[in-house]
This record gives C-alpha cells, structure tokens and sequence, in this order.
C-alpha cells in the first residue's frame, strides 16, 4: 500500500500511515439482489500516536465485478459508514462547558443522516457559546450576533454574519432557536465549521493564554525567591 497522511479524530495528532498501522480488508456477495456484484471494503487506521493507540473503523459499499484475478471494487462508493468514531467531531478540551461539547457532538453525529436537525443543534450550540463566553442573553439568537459587532475582531464577524445570511438558516435566525427548518447540507457543514472555529479561536486560544501568562508568573516568582536578580 501507499503510505498516507492522515489526522487521528481522537488526539488530532497528525501522522503518515503506513502497513504497520493500517488493515484493510474486503467481502463481496451477490445473492440475487438488485444490483448484482457488490463489495464492501472495510479499513481499520490505528493511530501510531503512543499517548493514544485508538482506532479509527470506516467501511464503504462498492459495485463490484469479476476478473481473471477474482472480483474487484468498481468506482466511487455507492454508501460510506463511519463506524468508530462515527462522527467526524474534533476532540476539544473538557474546560468547555459540556453543554455545549454535547450539542455540537451531535450536531456532527448527525450531519449527513439529518442536516436540518444538525444545524438545529448547531444554531443552539452557537446560542450557548455566545452566552456563556460573551454573557449576552438576548431573545432571539439574530439579536445576540449583533450584540457581537464591535467586540468581535472583523474576520470572524464577518464569517458569523456571512453564514446567519445564507439560505433557509438566515431565514429562520430570527425564530425560536429550537425550530427544525430544512437546509442544504452544505448550510450544516457550514454551521459545524462556524462552530470548530469558535471554540478553537475563543476558548482554546483563552485557556492558553491563561496556561503561558500563569507560567510566566510562576518563573518570575521562582526567581524571585531563588534571589535571582
């Protein structure tokens, strides 16, 4: 096999996977269905990362046919399962509150099975971190973005305001948060990575700014009572 760059969705640690941490393996059948030869291939990545050692499990459903060699996958795949982790949500720190690590983990749970009920979760998970990291508590989410203006740097607002615009998720910012309204998946996609972006840029560049000024105070105060001048 060709080696790959791959990023473990449990430690985010970035790798090259090689034979050593990769199986892969394929079943066929065709027992009379309606779309003959098929096959599944299953691919198993373990991550090399020696903190972690999860593993990721992915199969994908192809047509099939027959060679000389035996049968063989054919073309793109008709069906794809994500079955550990089966979400592609990013690990992010426990220091955030949980309420909202549940909705946006959800959120990505279900993207592909169900897009407007992902971006319902991902409107509501988009509520709670404006309240609790901003403390502004409005009525309506729309109210709360614009709270946002001013106090925001202009790239992020502008992503903000650019996703509440587009489609049936700026036509319903306005109503109850919990409303289930339908959306293209793209406009889901969109909301999730409206959402990663903001935990990192917010409460993950916060905790480590907190982490590097506690460390400076520490080496100063070690210093200090070492008599170092």
């Amino acid at each position: 096999m060709q080696s790959f760059n791959w990023k473990c969705p449990y430690c985010n640690h970035a790798a090259t996977i090689t034979e050593s941490n990769f199986i892969s393996n394929k079943f066929f059948f065709n027992h009379d269905n309606k779309d003959g030869l098929l096959g599944i291939n299953t691919r198993v990545i373990i991550c090399p990362n020696s903190e972690c050692k999860e593993y990721s499990v992915t199969s994908s459903l192809h047509k099939a046919q027959n060679t000389s060699c035996g049968p063989c996958l054919q073309g793109a795949p008709i069906f794809r399962w994500a079955l550990r982790p089966q979400s592609q949500a990013k690990p992010f720190p426990s220091y955030i509150p949980q309420p909202i690590l549940d909705d946006y983990k959800e959120a990505c749970l279900i993207k592909d099975l169900s897009p407007k009920a992902s971006a319902t979760l991902s409107r509501r998970c988009l509520q709670g971190i404006i309240r609790d990291y901003w403390s502004i508590s409005k009525n309506r989410l729309v109210d709360e973005i614009n709270e946002l203006k001013g106090k925001i740097d202009a790239t992020t607002w502008d992503a903000i305001d650019a996703v509440r615009s587009i489609g049936n998720i700026g036509a319903h910012m306005e109503k109850d948060i919990n409303l289930v309204i339908d959306v293209e998946p793209e406009e889901a996609e969109l909301l999730i990575g409206l959402i990663e972006i903001l935990l990192k840029d917010w409460y993950v560049a916060r905790n480590a700014r907190k982490q590097h000024l506690a460390s400076i105070v520490s080496v100063a105060q070690a210093k200090k009572e070492a008599g170092v001048p």
